[in-house]
C-alpha cells in the first residue's frame, strides 16, 4: 500500500502556483483567511462594522461608523509586515511541506530575506499553530511519556578524566524534560518541564478522568495510578505488553530528535515548547494535504491577535 506522503492527495499546493498567482490574488487569499464569514469583506476590528471604505491604492480600510483604518493584516501576527503578500504565502507553504521542520537558515535564502526575518516569521507561525492547543483536553486511550533535550556536556578527551554525566553534579543544568500526551487516533499536548514527574499537575489539567492512560516504567509516573485507569509497560522487558504500549509517543519524540539533530541542530532552552507545540502539530496533520496545511496555518496566523513574544524581538536589550 503507497504511503500517504507518496500519493498524489498529499500535494495540493506548490510553490510554482504560489508565486504564479501573483500578489493581488496572494492579497485576496489573505482577505478570505482573515474574513471568512463575509467571504473577504472587511470588517472593523475595533467596532465590529461590516460597512468599510476601501481604499484599493494602499489596501486599506476605513470604517463607516469610527473611522478607524486598517488593513488586512492588523492586529494579526502579521500586523506591520514588510514582505509581500505571496512572499508570506509562499513561506507558510515552504513551512508545512517540511516533514521534520524547516531551518530558519533555509528559509531566508528561499526567500532571499534576511534571516532575522525568517527566524521570527517561523516563531510566529509556531506561535499560531498552538492555537489549536487552547483548553485541549484529551481522552479515550492517553499514551505519555517524556525525553529530555538539551544540556549536552562534552567528554573530556582522555578518559581517566571523564566524568559520569549521569549525575546530577557533572551535568550543565540545562538539560529540560518535553512531556507528550497523546490520544490515540487524536491529538496531542506537549509540556516542557524540569523532570518528568513534574507533569503530573499537567495531566490533571489536560486528560480526563474516564481516560486510561499508558505509560513506562518511570517512577515519575506512578502518582497517576490514583487518578486514572493506568497501565504500565516495563521498556527493559518489552516494547508492548499485552496491549500497553507509548508507541505513539516514541513516534513523536523521533521526529522531535530528528528536527533537532537533522534541521536545527541545535534547539535552545527558551524556544524548545516552541517547536515541541510544532512537532506536536505535524504528527497530528501528518496524513493531511499539503495544502489543507497551509490553509490551517494561515488560518489560525490571521485570527491570532498580534504577538507580544516576538514583536520587535530583535529590538530589545540584551
Amino acid at each position: 500500500m503507497q504511503h500517504f506522503l507518496l500519493s498524489a492527495a498529499a500535494r495540493t499546493l506548490s510553490l510554482k502556483a504560489v508565486f504564479q498567482m501573483g500578489d493581488d490574488k496572494a492579497y485576496e487569499t489573505f482577505r478570505l483567511l482573515r474574513w471568512p464569514e463575509t467571504n473577504g469583506e472587511a470588517v472593523c476590528p475595533r467596532c465590529g462594522c461590516v460597512e468599510t471604505y476601501d481604499i484599493a491604492t494602499r489596501r486599506r480600510f476605513k470604517c463607516v461608523a469610527c473611522h478607524h483604518q486598517f488593513s488586512v493584516t492588523s492586529g494579526t501576527i502579521f500586523a506591520s509586515r514588510k514582505l509581500s503578500f505571496v512572499d508570506l504565502l509562499a513561506a507558510i507553504v515552504i513551512f508545512v511541506n517540511g516533514a521534520k521542520g524547516i531551518a530558519a537558515l533555509q528559509l531566508s535564502r528561499d526567500l532571499d530575506v534576511q534571516y532575522k526575518t525568517a527566524f521570527v516569521l517561523t516563531h510566529k507561525l509556531r506561535e499560531a499553530m498552538a492555537r489549536e492547543n487552547a483548553g485541549r483536553q484529551l481522552n479515550g486511550v492517553v499514551e505519555i511519556d517524556g525525553a529530555y533535550f538539551g544540556g549536552y556536556v562534552k567528554p573530556e578527551n582522555r578518559k581517566e578524566d571523564r566524568k559520569d554525566r549521569r549525575l546530577v553534579a557533572n551535568r550543565s543544568g540545562k538539560r529540560q524534560c518535553v512531556v507528550i500526551m497523546r490520544e490515540r487516533d487524536g491529538r496531542s499536548l506537549p509540556f516542557v518541564v524540569a523532570n518528568e514527574g513534574d507533569a503530573v499537575p499537567f495531566v490533571r489539567d489536560h486528560v480526563g478522568t474516564l481516560a486510561t492512560i499508558h505509560a513506562d516504567e518511570g517512577t515519575g509516573w506512578d502518582a497517576l495510578h490514583a487518578g486514572w485507569d493506568t497501565k504500565r509497560v516495563n521498556h527493559s522487558i518489552a516494547f508492548m505488553d499485552e496491549g500497553v504500549c507509548t508507541n505513539q509517543a516514541e513516534s513523536y519524540f523521533s521526529r522531535l530528535r530528528r528536527m533537532e539533530i537533522g534541521t536545527h541542530h541545535h534547539i535552545a532552552g527558551p524556544y524548545l515548547n516552541a517547536y515541541a507545540g510544532e512537532a506536536a502539530w505535524r504528527e497530528d496533520h501528518r496524513r493531511v494535504a499539503n495544502g489543507t496545511q497551509a490553509a490551517l496555518v494561515a488560518g489560525a496566523a490571521m485570527a491570532s491577535r498580534q504577538s507580544r513574544s516576538w514583536t520587535g524581538y530583535w529590538q530589545r536589550a540584551v
